[in-house]
């Protein structure tokens, strides 16, 4: 199936679309709904097409385990897109995002278990119950208070079905890890534990470096990790008390570090110069001056 080829073999520079101007292609968001639903119903007619029996040999042979790395792909690249402002990219990253979640689907419902209409029921159910604000009469004033009705929500269901009340419970290990952090440090926040101000933090932060280097004088090699390890779980919640997601924060300081250091490159080797025979003081010094 052509869409499933590796898409970094063929990708296309992508163009910085402007904000400003309607997207080729868009449509007016006159029944924006209506024409969402036949074009989703479009979608899993096309999927279930490719997986019956006179479909496509590569998607019918497809697992939940031999999709993980397809979704993880659409993910990013859909981070990507967003990272970019990209929006005419965005706008495909979403279709190809939306069609690896009616694929998962359709291998479920092959294997009887649930179906896609399963999937979207139940996170309509969920969204009506979850903002009795909008659906419902209760009132509530700010996004934090928002949060805070989320969970205690959440805690009621859980508790209804049986389930152990946890805060954590249902966070997904395989999340990276600042954004884990992350969504740790908002989770615990909405039932008050938190600290009180940013600076708090900070002074958590120094904490943590002041540990590292008592570590670093012969606590051995475990400690030093789980040192730096509490280090950057305090940076990631810094981030959070900011309104900052580290994630992405973190994604787009490596994307500055690797554009500054190909012009360092640049730099040297306009100069009849290498990195790899460079000293340290000449790149330090070509970086002051590209930076």
């Amino acid at each position: 199936m052509p869409k499933r080829a590796p898409k970094r073999l063929a990708a296309k520079p992508r163009r910085r679309a402007k904000p400003t101007k309607r997207l080729a292609g868009a449509r007016e968001p006159a029944s924006s709904a209506a024409a969402a639903g036949r074009e989703f119903q479009k979608l899993v007619a096309i999927m279930q097409r490719l997986r019956g029996p006179d479909g496509c040999p590569w998607d019918r042979e497809q697992t939940l385990a031999s999709l993980r790395p397809f979704v993880l792909e659409e993910t990013y690249e859909v981070l990507q897109a967003i990272d970019a402002a990209d929006h005419d990219a965005l706008r495909g990253e979403i279709g190809d995002f939306v069609f690896e979640g009616v694929f998962l689907a359709q291998v479920e419902a092959d294997e009887g278990r649930f179906t896609v209409a399963d999937s979207l029921r139940a996170i309509n159910d969920k969204l009506v119950r979850r903002h009795p604000h909008v659906f419902g009469t209760r009132r509530v004033r700010t996004p934090g208070q928002v949060l805070e009705q989320w969970e205690q929500i959440k805690a009621r269901e859980q508790e209804s079905s049986g389930q152990r009340k946890a805060v954590l419970g249902g966070l997904p290990t395989a999340l990276p890890a600042l954004l884990g952090t992350h969504e740790i440090g908002t989770r615990v926040a909405a039932v008050g534990f938190d600290w009180a101000q940013t600076r708090d933090v900070v002074s958590k932060i120094r904490e943590e470096i002041a540990e590292i280097e008592h570590a670093l004088e012969g606590e051995g090699r475990e400690r030093v990790e789980e040192e730096v390890g509490d280090l950057l779980f305090s940076i990631a919640n810094l981030a959070r008390k900011l309104g900052v997601e580290p994630e992405s924060a973190l994604r787009k300081a490596n994307a500055k570090f690797r554009t500054r250091f190909a012009a360092l490159e640049r730099h040297l080797e306009a100069r009849g110069r290498s990195v790899h025979d460079a000293s340290l003081d000449e790149m330090e010094a070509a970086w002051v001056a590209i930076k």
